[in-house]
């Protein structure tokens, strides 16, 4: 039998028990990362090896990547519309007023209402209102801190690695090699903040993609015959704040941003293999 078209396709083979065992917050979040190539059908605890082996298959291309994104995003949508604002807010370091729920992504206003329409005071990318919208709903809201970990080392992180390598830390180090003014830029654009090395890097730039989800990029130049290099770490409550899949899509779109900052500045050679 062929695979799933669609991220919908699997969420309807599922109990909708939102049970947690596979690790995914919601069965439908669970649905999109097996679409994604980024979880196996059978690491849900409640699937029948039958339903498993007729329903497996190759992952899915980027169209299809880009198709469960968007029914992902409307269910978050639907589940805001059903929410109570004003206590998130509390909760996720916001700001309630009227029916708008704000908080700052990146430095900029960032804003949802009871209904689930947003407003920004940037581009609103899907890889921002994800993240945004999970973080509202499912954050647990607990104070930073200050401890950082690699990707890997969050709950959930090791096996979804060495993708984020190649979405994230890969096609950051790229930008990085060449675009030199980039860690400027992410302090003066993007309300980042440059910090004391860390990890022995050359460069530690700390950005706040999130009010308690802050994001520590560190380069190391070439040196002595070795490469550059470059990892992204996250604090250690990370993955108690925001779960694993949205973490996942903060650091791939914040490789595409600076992709974008690259082109913006001349460097097309930047971003040729992104």
């Amino acid at each position: 039998m062929p695979p799933p078209k669609n991220a919908m396709e699997i969420f309807q083979l599922l109990d909708m028990s939102n049970c947690r065992e596979c690790g995914e917050k919601t069965c439908l979040a669970f649905a999109g990362a097996v679409f994604q190539g980024q979880k196996k059908l059978a690491e849900c605890p409640k699937l029948d090896r039958e339903t498993i082996e007729r329903f497996s298959g190759e992952a899915a291309d980027q169209n299809r990547a880009e198709q469960t994104r968007d029914e992902y995003l409307k269910q978050l949508k639907r589940e805001i519309a059903g929410h109570d604002l004003a206590a998130a807010a509390n909760r996720v370091g916001a700001r309630f007023s009227g029916n708008k729920l704000t908080l700052k992504v990146l430095g900029k206003d960032f804003s949802v209402d009871t209904e689930g329409h947003l407003y920004a005071d940037i581009h609103v990318n899907p890889w921002v209102v994800v993240p945004f919208l999970s973080y509202i709903l499912y954050g647990k809201g607990l104070p930073v801190a200050g401890s950082w970990l690699s990707f890997r080392e969050l709950k959930d992180g090791q096996e979804r690695y060495p993708l984020f390598q190649k979405r994230c830390e890969e096609p950051m180090k790229r930008v990085a090699d060449i675009y030199t003014n980039l860690f400027d830029d992410l302090v003066h654009i993007f309300s980042g903040k440059q910090v004391e090395e860390q990890f022995e890097s050359d460069i530690s730039v700390v950005l706040q993609p999130l009010p308690k989800v802050p994001i520590m990029i560190c380069y190391w130049l070439p040196e002595d015959g070795l490469e550059s290099s470059l990892n992204v770490f996250f604090d250690e409550t990370a993955g108690e704040n925001l779960d694993i899949g949205s973490v996942f899509t903060l650091g791939a779109g914040l490789a595409q941003m600076f992709a974008k900052l690259a082109l913006r500045h001349g460097f097309p050679e930047a971003v040729s293999s992104l």
